[in-house]
This record gives C-alpha cells, structure tokens and sequence, in this order.
C-alpha cells in the first residue's frame, strides 16, 4: 500500500542523486550561471517527460510481446530511443529557443538539466516497490546504484545531443541538422546498449555497462571544458 511516507522516502531517494549531479555540473559553470528559473523549470519539464514516454514503453511491450519476464534487445533500443527523442523534443520546445540560451555551453547544460530531472523520478518510481515492500535496505541500494549507473547515464546521453548543438551552434542549419542526428543517434546507441548490459543478468555485463557510461563520462567532461574554453576566451577577465 502506499502511504504519504513511502511516497516521501522515494521522493527523498529519487530526488537527490540528480540533485547532487546537477549542483556538482553547475559549479562548473559558476562563471556565467544560468537563470534558476530556468534551471528548475527545466528539471521539471525532464521529469514530466517520464509520464509521456510510460505509454510508449508499454505499447512496444504489448505489441512485440517481448516484456515477459525482461524487455529483449530491439524493446531496449525502442526503449531507449523514445526516451532520448522526448527529452529532446521537450527542451528544444520549451526552453532552447529562448533568448538566455545565447551560448554553445548552455545547450549542455540544460540538456543534462532535464535529463536529471527524468532520472529523477524514474529513480522515484523504482524506488517505490521495494519501500512498498518494506524492502528499505533494498532501496537504499539501489539509490546508490542508480547514482552511479542510470542517472549518469541519463547525463551523458543527453549531453551528446547538446554537444552536437553547442559544437555547431556557429554553423549553417544543415550542418547543425546533421551533427544533431548523429548526437540523438549516439545517446540511444549507449542508452540502449547500458541497459541491454544490465539486464544481462551477469556481473561482468554490469561492469561494462559502469566502465563504459564512466569512460563516456570522462569524455564528456573533457569535451564540456574545450566548450567552455571555446566561450570564456571571448570574453574579458572577471566578466560573463
């Protein structure tokens, strides 16, 4: 049964491994910060997106029959690729139009900014069977494996698409087209190919599905200074 109690330790557990993300990618950009509102409102359209892509994963479950007892390999890619495409369409619907998006840099962050927001309460949700259940050590567990694994994932596959937007935001329209394809094509290659690892049901699967979401993340963390570099070096010293 749940109760409001259950419903607040998920949230507790669901919420604050993004939350310690985000804050920790946000120091990196304490130069020139974003606005908070739109950092939080962004938060929230990537958690509303998790309700918008529920329907789809259930509808490829019914139609390729392929959920019972674990989702194959083509529903893990269908899987990965709905989720990807939405938070996509969500920021660039609300939020990259805006005037404050102004920077390459900025793509970045807020495309992680909504791709922890979805963490968020997808980690909420699979948090409340276990606590349910009464499983509270259970859950603490898998908090802590979601901080390492899924909600980094979530991270850096939303980054490459806000990569390929930063890295071509001085190019013409066709070449910022085709650098977007191929950055929604990567964040579902990895997204799909993290979850087909774990769900392999073998430790050596979920190492590698960890080492490689970490590497990615090393890389992504290199790639996010050369953008800052690329932005700050046109600006005076001590200015935004």
């Amino acid at each position: 049964m749940i109760t409001p109690t259950i419903i607040g330790y998920a949230l507790i557990g669901g919420l604050l491994p993004p939350l310690l993300w985000l804050y920790f990618l946000l120091k990196e950009d304490s130069r020139c910060p974003e606005p908070r509102s739109m950092i939080l409102g962004t938060f929230v359209i990537g958690m509303l997106v998790v309700p918008a892509v529920i329907p789809f994963q259930r509808y490829f479950c019914t139609v390729l029959g392929s959920c019972n007892p674990l989702p194959d390999a083509s529903t893990l890619i269908l899987w990965a690729a709905v989720e990807e495409l939405f938070k996509y369409a969500a920021v660039a619907a609300f939020v990259l139009w805006r005037k404050s998006v102004d920077e390459s840099v900025d793509y970045v962050i807020y495309m992680i900014t909504a791709a922890l927001g979805f963490a968020a309460l997808e980690n909420t949700l699979f948090l409340l069977g276990p606590l349910m259940q009464g499983q509270v050590f259970e859950s603490v567990v898998t908090s802590n494996i979601r901080f390492v694994g899924a909600s980094l994932l979530h991270v850096v596959s939303s980054a490459l698409i806000g990569f390929a937007l930063g890295f071509s935001f001085m190019h013409r329209r066709l070449m910022r087209i085709v650098l977007v394809v191929i950055g929604v094509i990567l964040a579902i290659a990895l997204h799909a190919g993290f979850n087909i690892l774990i769900l392999s049901g073998e430790a050596s699967g979920m190492f590698q599905a960890l080492f490689t979401v970490w590497s990615a993340a090393i890389v992504f963390f290199a790639l996010f200074e050369i953008l800052k570099y690329i932005r700050y070096r046109r600006l005076p010293k001590n200015t935004c």
